[in-house]
């Protein structure tokens, strides 16, 4: 998943580069609302698969929602951070960290909210979030614990870094990687709007 997103991306700037077919990029460009729907629409489908979901909510009760709580405000502050660091305006950079790793709704919705500029940053930031964690899951699990694994991952902890928890972590962590990757997903959109609303 990660390699074509990268080997698209790299596409694109090739495409731009020696002058694509502007008529295919509007056409593109005009349906990014039908896009970003089908984007939900997915997430509601992986939260109807996992139907063990509810189960597992009422079995460790408060505990479950707090390693997403600690994941999005983590991420809050390192998006504060770069703001501060960067000088970019707090409002995107908030927004960008908002993504939690889901590179594609995060580019696509910022776009709408602030541009071409500011979508293509938080595709990429969320896009590196998601390699960092292939490579630094096996350092955090041996090195701290499965959680710091989950909150690297944010969004991603339920289907494409999920092999790497199952790999590295144990049962227990995989089930919060998952139910973390779900709560994360779902707040993924309301976050990234909210944040951008507030701060602008």
């Amino acid at each position: 998943m990660t390699l074509i997103a990268i080997t698209a991306l790299i596409l694109g700037i090739i495409c731009g580069a020696w002058g694509a077919d502007n008529s295919l990029i509007l056409k593109i460009s005009e349906h990014k609302d039908l896009i970003l729907y089908i984007l939900m629409f997915s997430v509601g489908i992986s939260i109807g698969m996992h139907r063990g979901f509810f189960k597992k909510i009422r079995q460790y009760h408060i505990k479950i929602f707090l390693i997403p709580l600690g994941t999005i405000l983590g991420s809050l502050l390192g998006g504060v951070l770069c703001s501060l660091m960067t000088g970019c305006p707090l409002s995107s950079a908030a927004a960008a960290a908002s993504g939690l790793g889901w590179y594609s709704l995060a580019g696509i919705t910022l776009e709408s909210l602030s541009g071409a500029q500011m979508g293509s940053i938080a595709f990429l930031s969320n896009l590196m979030r998601e390699i960092f964690s292939f490579f630094s899951i096996p350092f955090l699990s041996k090195k701290l614990n499965g959680y710091a694994c989950i909150a690297a991952a944010g969004a991603t902890s339920e289907d494409t870094t999920l092999p790497m928890m199952i790999k590295y972590t144990d049962e227990e962590t995989v089930v919060f990687s998952v139910i973390n990757g779900v709560i994360c997903s779902a707040f993924v959109p309301v976050l990234i709007s909210l944040c951008y609303a507030l701060f602008t």
